[in-house]
């Protein structure tokens, strides 16, 4: 892996989960096409699904049973309609047949899909077995897929890739990319611009990342417009809403003092959308999607980001840090616990607003590291299995911490003794060193300890 590209960390899709719910459906139409291109698809009369691990464990919450049956019939998770996959299972079950592909009617039914939630696979936490069954009960495919987290899979013994274009700055390190723009005289925008445009023209790229940044912007702005309860039997009301209210009172009679608010309002209302299955952006994951895009409409509304360069600047140099975190330790909850999600995401954002505020590539690594160390250890541990408590909170708490790290970087030169690349070492090893309790399985912390209060 030369590098990961920022479009990819950048996925529009729906919530609330990128691991369990992206990730599934991507996997199952992965799975289903290879039944067609192995000419397996008429032969197939049912499926067998057996979820390992921690997507096993909190999938049912995460609404990987619905991802999985839209999955199937070939929906794509940055087209589908929410609700059609909040539905997908149910209704199949109910009906007692699925379309793969649209192509192919089979049977399906409850108990064809298997638990293993104390089953870890050996390459990752989040595994999901496809087997497509004949008339006669025999096994015509069987392959295992893995969600590594922020929507990407890996199949399980998969043929080699084709090999992608070489980058121009295939970095590797943090170190590597700082002297890349030394030696360039390039900012770290420019070496992630750069990267992109040997994968794609570079009107393709800009629009893509305008996209990106429009979605964004529409789920702060739907978050904040949306009441109500989220869904599950936690039963948590939905509160952007009434703090946009509550600030604009505030504002009217003269409270300047609201711009952290407002941050925090921004960040809840992205999450908020994302626990109710709505459509969001992936950033890097979804349980941490709130953060780049609350720090970037907070840059929007109150320090000038209004521009199409200037947001795709701030998406590319959140991108190239958070090519780091993936290829150097992991964004997946389920592998390092929050940390690699929220952490990550806070990292990003820090370094993506040092960036539109004039920092250098120096500053800007500063910041990211600031931000990420301040994460380190950060469990996982969903209520319920629902990316509500605490992630909700979480998320506008980080959004704070990244402007905090960014405005800590920009008072110095960009000299500091921890580097990014030894913090996002230690995310790897604690995310190694951490219990699978407190990785995303809803085994311990708050998820087991609410019962108590």
């Amino acid at each position: 892996m030369q590098t990961v590209s920022a479009l990819d960390l950048f996925a529009i899709g729906i919530g609330p989960s990128s691991s369990h719910t992206v990730g599934p459906m991507r996997a199952a139409t992965a799975f289903a096409g290879e039944l067609r291109s192995g000419s397996l698809l008429a032969g197939t009369s049912s499926l067998r699904m057996t979820l390992y691990g921690s997507i096993a464990a909190t999938g049912v919450g995460h609404g990987t049973l619905g991802a999985l049956a839209a999955g199937l019939r070939g929906e794509d998770p940055a087209l589908v309609d929410p609700a059609l996959v909040a539905r997908a299972w149910d209704e199949a079950v109910a009906s007692g047949r699925i379309s793969l592909l649209g192509e192919h009617l089979i049977a399906l039914k409850a108990d064809d899909m298997r638990y293993a939630p104390l089953t870890r696979m050996p390459a990752h936490p989040n595994a999901i077995r496809f087997e497509a069954l004949d008339a006669q009960g025999l096994v015509l495919h069987n392959v295992l897929f893995y969600s590594i987290g922020g929507g990407f899979i890996e199949r399980d013994a998969a043929a080699p890739a084709p090999e992608a274009p070489p980058f121009p700055y295939p970095y590797r390190s943090a170190t590597e990319l700082l002297a890349y723009c030394t030696e360039a005289g390039l900012d770290i925008a420019d070496i992630a611009l750069a990267n992109e445009l040997a994968i794609a023209p570079e009107a393709e790229v800009n629009a893509r990342l305008d996209a990106v940044w429009l979605a964004m912007r529409e789920c702060v702005d739907s978050g904040m417009a949306t009441e109500g309860l989220l869904p599950g039997w936690l039963k948590v009301p939905r509160r952007a809403a009434g703090i946009a209210e509550h600030l604009g009172e505030r504002e009217a009679i003269g409270d300047a003092d609201t711009a952290m608010e407002w941050l925090q309002c921004y960040a809840i209302a992205v999450n908020e959308q994302n626990a109710a299955g709505a459509r969001v952006v992936t950033a890097p994951t979804n349980g941490a999607a709130g953060i780049i895009p609350a720090v970037g409409y907070y840059a929007m509304t109150t320090r000038g980001m209004t521009a199409p360069d200037q947001w795709r600047r701030y998406l590319l140099t959140a991108g190239a840090i958070g090519a780091l975190c993936k290829m150097n330790a992991s964004i997946s909850g389920a592998e390092a616990g929050c940390q690699g999600e929220v952490g990550s995401a806070c990292s990003m954002a820090a370094a993506g607003i040092t960036a539109h505020l004039g920092g250098t590539p120096a500053q800007v690594e500063n910041a990211a590291e600031v931000a990420m160390e301040h994460h380190l250890g950060l469990t996982c541990d969903p209520i319920g299995g629902f990316v509500q408590v605490p992630c909700i909170e979480r998320n506008a708490i980080a959004a704070v911490t990244a402007l905090s790290a960014a405005r800590l970087a920009l008072m110095g030169d960009g000299t500091h003794l921890v580097s990014l690349d030894a913090v996002i070492e230690t995310m790897r090893q604690t995310g190694r060193d951490m219990s699978d309790n407190y990785k995303e399985t809803s085994r311990a912390g708050l998820a087991v300890n609410i019962v108590e209060c």
